[in-house]
């Protein structure tokens, strides 16, 4: 099954919300992952850009936007981005397809 890394940014309200209410939500992002019959393989607090990452793995691109979709739509984020993880196989065989590809620069 493809992975797939979150980054994502709590709302002022939701920190305090935890902050009243400290609630381990690996918990909950493992419940949502698993109703489109993926997994979850990590959950990480973090200081920076993003207060947060998720490892996960899905079926595929529609069940794993599913999620994304319905996190989103919660109101408890103020940013939450997906980005589809390449194995190294993978990668090398987008290597070798892409020899075939026939891409010209603009103006060229």
């Amino acid at each position: 099954m493809p992975l797939y890394l979150s980054r994502f940014s709590y709302t002022p309200e939701t920190w305090a919300r935890l902050i009243d209410h400290p609630e381990d939500r690996a918990r909950a992002a493992q419940s949502y992952i698993e109703s489109v019959g993926g997994k979850l393989h990590g959950f990480w607090y973090a200081f920076g850009t993003h207060d947060g990452y998720n490892l996960w793995e899905a079926p595929d691109d529609v069940s794993m936007a599913a999620v994304a979709l319905a996190i989103s739509a919660g109101g408890a984020l103020s940013s939450f981005e997906t980005t589809v993880l390449l194995t190294v196989d993978e990668t090398l065989t987008a290597l070798r397809a892409a020899e075939q590809v026939r891409y010209r620069p603009p103006g060229a």
